[in-house]
């Protein structure tokens, strides 16, 4: 439910790329959209255990990954005039998105106690553990650097379709991996959403 209610994502980020960037969509796109919409709507009527503060924080989330998308794309576009090269290159870009997030990490560390936690635990002293950590920051570095190229690339609402078309394979792999429970209605809401994701693909290629 969570990969397709991220739809909604693309439907935010299609209407602020109009106001904020004059960008002027089809009517194939807005039917897509419009069926992304339609498919969030009726996932939640037959998600088995919908929660109102689940569904607003999803709702939060998408509000905020289509803000930082679009942000990023203006800033972009802003650096373009402001800097003697007239760009702002991938690795400029990961290095000062990383560098920004770093005060809110610090805040969240102290908040949260997690120095004591991180002192006494015995994961330190795991190599295992280093080794994963060690592969997943490089992971990290490597979405960070593929996103901000992609994004300066193409616009903020290709950015978000594209990274739409992944809830295929997360939802099916979702399901068995977790062996979620699934009616009939609720498995044709989550195919009905994906569907939705595909055509607003077709529509913006094209």
């Amino acid at each position: 439910m969570v990969t397709v209610l991220k739809n909604v994502t693309n439907v935010i980020t299609a209407v602020g790329e109009m106001y904020l960037f004059n960008k002027h969509h089809d009517n194939r796109v807005w039917a897509a959209l419009f069926l992304m919409i339609i498919s969030a709507i009726s996932g939640g009527f037959t998600d088995l255990s919908f929660h109102v503060t689940g569904y607003t924080w999803q709702f939060i989330n998408c509000f905020l990954t289509a803000s930082y998308s679009l942000t990023l794309r203006r800033l972009m576009d802003t650096a373009k005039q402001v800097t003697k090269s007239g760009d702002l290159n991938e690795f400029s870009m990961v290095m000062l998105n990383n560098s920004l997030s770093l005060p809110l990490g610090i805040f969240l560390v102290i908040v949260f106690n997690e120095v004591d936690y991180l002192l006494q635990t015995p994961l330190l002293r795991s190599p295992s553990f280093w080794l994963m950590m060690t592969f997943s920051g490089f992971l990290g570095l490597g979405i960070s650097f593929t996103s901000m190229w992609f994004l300066h690339q193409t616009g903020a609402t290709t950015y978000s379709l594209v990274g739409s078309l992944n809830k295929i394979p997360l939802s099916i792999t979702g399901i068995l991996l977790f062996k979620v429970p699934t009616s009939l209605e609720n498995s044709a809401s989550i195919l009905f959403g994906l569907l939705a994701g595909v055509l607003f693909a077709r529509a913006k290629m094209r």
